[in-house]
């Protein structure tokens, strides 16, 4: 893995907006950057990213078809005991999933490591499928990257297809055929609705009618169904909003009597809590994908010594995230998270570049490891503000 300095293309910007990139740029600051790309061998695609993160994927379910068993494991993932029952019932009924991210440490030479996955709410998902993918066929174009350069990334046509298989599946379990998906998230925020556009495309082109619905204006009737602001059903939703504030909302307890399916599907919320690093790492000591990791009570965390990363069970863009080295903090970040509890993950060796700290997203789409996305910062803990760079497989 090589990060290679090269030139912007002069028009990018305006290629974003064009293409409705609306969030390249944060607060002044470059969100995207292509002052410099990842260069890797096929090889070290398909080896140590590709067939990892799906064998991460299998190692996820699994993890999932026990904890619908056991309410030892719900309890440390503070799932509220009210949902367990529709937590289990969406995994048994086999809801589909249509995306999720794995982050991982890579640094070219050795098994990448899991750092924590994504698997409810992840963003990142049009700069990954198209505006790289667009860079990279005007990079080979103007002699940017060496002619014959390829991407990992079939993420937009994956997509698609996902598309498809969800409300396939979903109209098979509810007895008749979906036609329109409600995206639903928070529509002032910038990337959020970014996201959420380019979901709504990637629906359209599947044969889905789309409707983009704010959370806060969705209702539901006596019957508990949820409708929107015309009131018309909401058979299929996909929430661009974290299982564990769905939980929180007055709506919640409305949700295990409705008939709305909702993607990602209630079982994700077992996979959007850091709590399964440890329960992934108990389950396959010493696999070469994971780090050591325990929760924060537990007396083994202390195997760990004055060394790791504190994480929250719920957290995102880094917050609340603190890197302990020798019983020194070296890193952290402030936020609201943290209430339920802090794991300990063994201190991951990120590699040290020009840019800073590179840490890998791994897509995996419709059950497929498709696409590939890296984050940059100068601090060894991503965040909100963390640069985009894109990828290269080199000939």
């Amino acid at each position: 893995m090589q990060r290679i300095a090269c030139p912007e293309r002069d028009d990018w910007r305006e290629t974003a907006d064009t293409h409705g990139f609306a969030f390249h740029t944060i607060d002044g600051a470059p969100y995207w950057d292509e002052t410099a790309y990842y260069g890797f061998t096929l090889e070290q695609i398909e080896r140590d990213i590709e067939a990892p993160t799906a064998e991460l994927d299998a190692m996820c379910r699994e993890l999932v078809a026990r904890a619908v068993g056991d309410e030892r494991i719900l309890k440390l993932l503070k799932i509220p005991e009210a949902y367990w029952t529709y937590i289990a019932a969406s995994f048994k009924r086999g809801d589909p999933s249509l995306y999720g991210r794995f982050d991982l440490c890579y640094d070219g030479t050795g098994p990448a490591k899991l750092l924590e996955y994504n698997a409810d709410t992840p963003t990142a998902l049009y700069e990954t499928g198209v505006f790289q993918w667009l860079w990279l066929e005007e990079a080979i174009a103007r002699q940017i990257v060496p002619a014959g350069s390829d991407q990992f990334n079939s993420v937009h046509e994956t997509l698609i297809a996902g598309w498809r298989v969800v409300a396939e599946q979903v109209g098979r379990g509810l007895g008749e055929p979906v036609g329109l998906v409600h995206l639903a998230g928070a529509l002032e925020s910038a990337e959020d609705l970014g996201t959420l556009a380019y979901l709504e495309d990637t629906a359209r082109q599947a044969g889905l009618d789309t409707v983009t619905i704010a959370m806060d204006r969705i209702g539901h009737k006596r019957n508990g169904d949820f409708v929107d602001e015309q009131d018309r059903p909401i058979a299929l939703a996909f929430k661009l909003y974290p299982w564990e504030w769905m939980f929180r909302e007055p709506f919640g307890r409305s949700m295990p009597g409705a008939s709305t399916r909702w993607i990602e599907p209630p079982w994700k919320a077992i996979l959007s809590s850091k709590g399964i690093l440890p329960l992934l790492w108990s389950m396959a000591p010493n696999h070469p994908n994971l780090l050591p990791a325990y929760f924060e009570d537990d007396p083994e965390a202390g195997r760990l010594g004055e060394s790791y990363v504190r994480k929250p069970l719920y957290s995102r863009e880094g917050a609340n995230v603190a890197m302990v080295v020798g019983g020194e903090v070296l890193d952290s970040d402030s936020g609201p998270y943290g209430a339920e509890g802090f794991v300990r993950q063994a201190v991951a060796t990120l590699p040290r570049t020009a840019g800073g700290y590179p840490v890998l997203g791994s897509w995996i789409v419709n059950g497929e490891a498709c696409g590939l996305s890296i984050r940059e910062d100068a601090s060894p803990i991503t965040k909100n503000t963390s640069r985009f760079l894109p990828h290269a497989i080199l000939p």
